[in-house]
């Protein structure tokens, strides 16, 4: 097969190969690999009975058509009778598979989506991922659908292929054997006998098939990767358009999303289009050929049913042979819509693990700027650097400042100077920097952003995020709420809501300094944590902060005259922009 590439590097079927053998190999090995095994054990021995049951349908045709043309009325009973066993245990057998198939499908893809969500919410990654390019898009689908597919579509197909070479290993003895020679004439009256002609007609049949199969459907494999990402693009963007439809409905701009859900639903479009045409090219030929090969097997067998050498049931035997032969040899031919779809899922995937070990790198960069100081020492910041992605100047260079604790410090500077960054780089989040940031060891730092994340669910999980809520009782909980002038959420803890699309800006951030009230911090970093708070409400947080946790001490970025009074210290954010 031609090569495609992934990213900037040729991508055979050799390197899909390995990379499903990299994606599938850890559930094989795993906590839950003696119970997947001896699933997948019962699935191959149910495939195996399968093609048994096969074998005895075959043997049955014989039978029955030559009852039928010899008029034995007897023998015909009998072998309806037989063909109701046999069905029975077909059906059980079959259903059975499925079944186990299925449980198996399942597990694997529990497992594997644990795996892919562990990998995703570790070192930072879902918020280092944003940094990077944006080749890699759609962990969300990824992990969702892609993994979904190829547990499913590496199940079944190798299933699949099992079961085909078993049936061709069985089928084509017995073609071999009804076939017999055939005498091709060479002239003068010499000939040369070619045994068992009906397996190789088959073998050629499925060659030349096989090969034009590849030709007509190899441009599905890019048009089904990008179909993916298609989709998934325009429903990312239905999505934030759902997550912030206040802002888009106060500004009137419904007619600017809606250009541009369509121009993205165009790509959907034309891709999907260009897709289905080449489908249709494809099943042209899937379909003449399978009927092809109805007729051809008779045709091929025609001379000795007609020179009486085989009987009618020889020959619906030979042309049974024939089909289940050529379906083993066609296996590529049944299946390339699917592989070609399988094959865009597992380059996908390997995409994304690719990615997590990028953003693994970018976690420990971001890292390695961090150090430790004397327990209920400062915090420390020794010529740091920060860059912007993708930018050689750098955005703030040679920072150094010393935040004592008890001592309050407004860190203050034109919007987009670096302070933000600043904050990110103390978090260790931010991978283009260098320098030195020392925190006091064993002491518990937390940063509030200016737009808290509040999940979906009930209040009391949110007031506790990322806690359990179990950890607080109600009474902590109720006053937490009443600290930030929240006291009119106090009887909701457990009603569950989209609390980001339930409660104003304000709100949110009061939610978010609920929960400093709650896990009581010695270090608190704010980013505009104030910025959709009135004057009065700032002045209780402040107030009530200073009073419940004295021992505290904040950081801020704020752009506001109420969080300046509540700094002992203010320092000018040395900006090079």
């Amino acid at each position: 097969m031609d090569k495609q590439t992934q990213g900037d590097r040729p991508y055979t079927w050799r390197h899909l190969l390995k990379g499903f053998w990299r994606l599938a190999r850890p559930y094989w090995v795993s906590e839950e690999r003696a119970f997947a095994l001896g699933l997948l054990a019962v699935v191959l021995a149910l495939t195996l009975a399968s093609v048994y049951l096969l074998v005895q349908f075959n043997t049955w045709n014989q039978q029955f058509y030559n009852a039928v043309q010899k008029f034995d009325l007897p023998t015909f009973w009998s072998l309806l009778l037989k063909f109701g066993v046999l069905a029975a245990f077909y059906i059980l057998v079959g259903v059975l598979g499925q079944y186990a198939s299925r449980v198996l499908q399942n597990r694997w893809r529990r497992w594997m989506t644990r795996r892919f969500l562990d990998a995703w919410l570790s070192d930072k990654s879902h918020y280092l991922w944003q940094l990077g390019d944006k080749a890699t898009d759609n962990p969300d689908q990824r992990i969702a659908e892609d993994v979904r597919d190829f547990v499913n579509q590496s199940l079944g197909l190798s299933v699949g292929l099992v079961n085909q070479v078993v049936t061709l290993a069985s089928f084509v003895t017995i073609l071999w054997a009804l076939s017999g020679p055939l005498a091709i004439p060479l002239g003068g009256g010499r000939q040369v006998s070619l045994p068992g002609y009906m397996a190789w007609a088959c073998l050629v049949y499925a060659i030349v098939g096989t090969w034009l199969s590849h030709r007509i459907g190899k441009p599905l494999i890019g048009l089904n990767f990008r179909q993916q990402r298609h989709e998934a693009d325009f429903r990312f963007g239905l999505v934030r358009l759902r997550e912030n439809g206040e802002s888009v409905a106060l500004s009137d701009g419904e007619r600017a999303e809606n250009r541009g859900l369509r121009a993205q639903f165009e790509w959907v479009f034309d891709n999907y289009r260009a897709l289905i045409r080449r489908q249709m090219q494809l099943g042209f030929f899937s379909v003449g050929y399978d009927q092809i090969a109805i007729i051809f097997p008779l045709v091929v067998a025609a001379p000795r049913y007609f020179a009486k050498t085989i009987g009618l049931g020889g020959l619906f035997q030979v042309a049974n042979a024939f089909g289940q032969v050529k379906d083993s040899l066609s296996w590529v031919v049944a299946n390339y819509p699917t592989l070609a779809y399988w094959r865009s899922v597992v380059e996908r995937l390997e995409g994304f693990e690719s990615e997590v070990e990028r953003t693994k790198q970018m976690r420990q960069q971001a890292l390695a700027v961090l150090g430790a100081s004397p327990a209920r020492g400062p915090v420390s910041i020794r010529g740091l650097s920060l860059t912007l992605p993708g930018q050689a100047q750098p955005l703030a260079e040679g920072l150094s400042v010393e935040f004592k604790p008890g001592r309050s410090v407004l860190i203050s500077g034109p919007s987009g100077c670096g302070k933000s960054t600043l904050l990110r780089a103390v978090s260790g989040l931010w991978p283009f920097s260098r320098g030195r940031v020392l925190l006091p060891k064993g002491e518990s730092v937390m940063v509030l952003p200016q737009r808290p994340y509040l999940p979906v669910g009930s209040l009391r999980a949110a007031l506790a995020y990322p806690g359990d809520p179990a950890d607080w009782g109600d009474p902590a909980l109720l006053r937490a709420l009443d600290l930030c002038r929240l006291g009119h959420l106090r009887g909701r803890l457990d009603e569950t809501q989209n609390w980001a699309l339930m409660l104003s800006m304000g709100e949110q951030q009061r939610v978010a300094w609920a929960r400093v009230f709650l896990a009581k911090p010695r270090w608190l970093f704010l980013d505009e944590a104030t910025s959709a708070l009135d004057e009065g409400s700032q002045r209780a947080v402040y107030t009530a902060l200073k009073r419940e946790l004295p021992k505290t001490t904040m950081v801020s970025v704020a752009h506001r005259h109420e969080p300046e009074k509540r700094h002992r210290r203010t320092w000018a954010f040395p900006s090079q922009v």
